[in-house]
């Protein structure tokens, strides 16, 4: 255990953040990609070398997968975030951006190889057509979507289409024994990036962004606006784990919170363009205290607005350094269904600091570096933190920032790197806790028919027999979880086992809201935000500097 213990959290550090960077490289400050076409022997080159392979190698080539094989090469020798979205990842990576997608809207999974539906999508039409959480979708429009063989992409495409027009589902319903045939009418479905907002107290409002899509300010909007009424003067912006996406949306959202003609970020590109963005006056939060949560994972457009508002003294910065990404992408198609995001400037923060890391000695060290910053106690202890003195900034109020990096906070909060919560949050990140939430609902939904979401959250408890329940399954299913579970002591541990099967419960009967209410409770940055907030009179201001508070060490 104590290799694996070494082993497991900068694994998934590194996995979240590198599907992170792929879809928060998405920074569209600029929408019209300039094309140069011109005659170059060294072009010509690799399009001869292609050529040659096609007509006159011995054996059969998918030259396609060889062109895909030098993009994604030369990309490589760029920097860690000019990447290649080849024809059939385009459409996924590009719906997850926009924020919605044609479909029937359930979130489903195969278990037993068969169709299973975990919930159906508030707001989207399969709701509407009565599928409910538990249906087994069989057959659509007579295809059969059941079978060892078919694989959840091959799925998706069957239930996809057009909007408006009609599939006809074949549904087993379990707890009625009984086969229904019920039409859905294809629409759009939306895709949520803010996981959860509400009141954390009287006066402090919560919102979670996952990432900034093009329907993100929207839903960040409505969200605020609620809180708003719900007598709110205090927010917590939670940015943790969110990889980035749009600039334009991370502008607008530090816009609601800055005053007018505040700098939000400048961008310069290899001609010594400037760009500036600068804050409106329709901010409705300019007068409300802010705290964002930031942590390692936490990039991109993420780190935009963190350092918007802290470089202009606004708010408080909790949490860990964050992920250090300071480039600017944009998308260029290439002709043929593929594109390439391409880094096309390096944006500053108010202050005018870089946070983008260096990736002078190339990819793996970049990544390496990410890595370094588990096993040096970064994420632990706050004096591990190491910055570049000569990188340091001032802000307007004389606090102390530094690029280079990533953005610092101003109050640190440690990661839990106990051997028996990072055991916990590997069997968290690979899904096997959504696998037995399903197959204990699958038996046991008639228990929660009564209750609503308010209701779950605040009433229901997690019993011990539930847990040793858990643990037998882990033990049978060892293939599943990858981790051995009669190595592992949850006993010292069971509260957080219990929060977490019931969040996990929750999300599938309610929804992303409920899942994040409860995994929130006890949350130790929470916690510290509740705290602060009741103890600030005066402003969401940090008195001292970054070094005198974190007593962060200096190269």
């Amino acid at each position: 255990m104590k290799n694996e213990k070494n082993i497991w959290l900068p694994i998934l550090l590194a996995t979240a953040l590198a599907a992170g960077v792929l879809i928060g490289g998405s920074l569209n400050f600029d929408d019209t990609p300039r094309k140069f076409f011109s005659s170059n022997s060294k072009k010509e080159k690799l399009n001869r070398l292609v050529d040659y392979i096609e007509h006159d190698y011995v054996d059969e080539v998918n030259t396609d997968s060889i062109v895909d094989i030098t993009v994604n090469k030369i990309l490589e020798k760029l920097d860690p975030h000019s990447v290649y979205i080849s024809r059939e990842d385009r459409q996924q990576v590009s719906e997850n951006m926009q924020g919605d997608f044609v479909g029937i809207g359930v979130s489903f999974r195969m278990y037993n190889d068969t169709l299973s539906v975990i919930r159906p999508i508030q707001g989207g039409p399969g709701i509407k057509a009565g599928i409910r959480s538990g249906d087994r979708i069989l057959f659509a429009d007579n295809d059969t979507l059941f079978g060892k063989h078919l694989r959840s992409r091959d799925l998706v495409d069957k239930l996809k289409g057009t909007a408006g027009t009609p599939v006809a589902l074949k549904v087993y319903r379990k707890e009625e024994d009984t086969l229904l045939t019920l039409t859905v009418k294809r629409a759009k479905v939306p895709i949520q990036s803010v996981d959860a907002f509400y009141m954390l107290t009287d006066r402090l409002g919560y919102v979670k962004i996952n990432r900034f899509a093009e329907t993100t300010y929207t839903e960040f909007k409505k969200a605020l606006d609620t809180l708003m009424r719900r007598g709110a003067t205090q927010l917590v912006l939670d940015l943790r784990d969110n990889p980035g996406g749009y600039m334009g949306v991370a502008e607008e959202i530090a816009d609601e919170f800055l005053e007018r003609d505040k700098l939000i970020l400048f961008t310069k590109n290899k001609r010594g363009e400037v760009r500036k963005a600068f804050a409106t006056a329709r901010g409705d939060f300019e007068d409300g205290k802010v705290f964002v949560l930031i942590d390692e994972k936490s990039a991109s457009a993420s780190e935009i607005v963190a350092g918007a508002l802290q470089d202009n003294d606004k708010g408080v910065i909790v949490g860990r350094r964050s992920f250090g990404k300071g480039l600017v992408q944009r998308e260029m198609a290439l002709g043929d269904g593929s594109s390439v995001r391409l880094t096309v400037s390096r944006y500053y923060t108010p202050t005018g600091r870089s946070i983008q890391r260096s990736y002078d000695k190339g990819i793996d060290d970049y990544y390496h570096q990410f890595y370094e910053r588990y096993h040096n106690g970064e994420l632990v202890t706050a004096d591990s933190i190491h910055v570049n003195d000569s990188l340091k900034f001032t802000t307007p109020k004389g606090r102390v920032v530094y690029g280079g990096g990533g953005i610092v906070p101003d109050v640190f909060i440690p990661l839990n790197t106990s051997l028996e919560e990072e055991a916990l949050n590997y069997v968290l990140e690979n899904g096997f806790l959504s696998y037995f939430a399903f197959e204990y609902l699958d038996k046991n939904r008639s228990l929660y028919s009564g209750y609503n979401e308010d209701e779950f959250v605040e009433t229901v408890d997690i019993g011990d027999d539930l847990i040793e329940e858990f643990i037998k399954y882990g033990k049978r299913n060892r293939a599943i979880v990858g981790v051995d579970f009669s190595r592992i002591d949850f006993s010292p541990y069971e509260d957080s086992l219990k929060k977490y099967i019931k969040a996990t419960i929750a999300e599938q009967l309610y929804g992303p809201d409920a899942y994040t209410r409860i995994v929130n409770t006890g949350d130790h940055a929470i916690s510290k935000v509740i705290e602060l907030s009741r103890n600030d009179n005066d402003g969401a201001e940090v008195d001292n500097s970054n070094a005198e508070k974190l007593e962060i060490k200096k190269d």
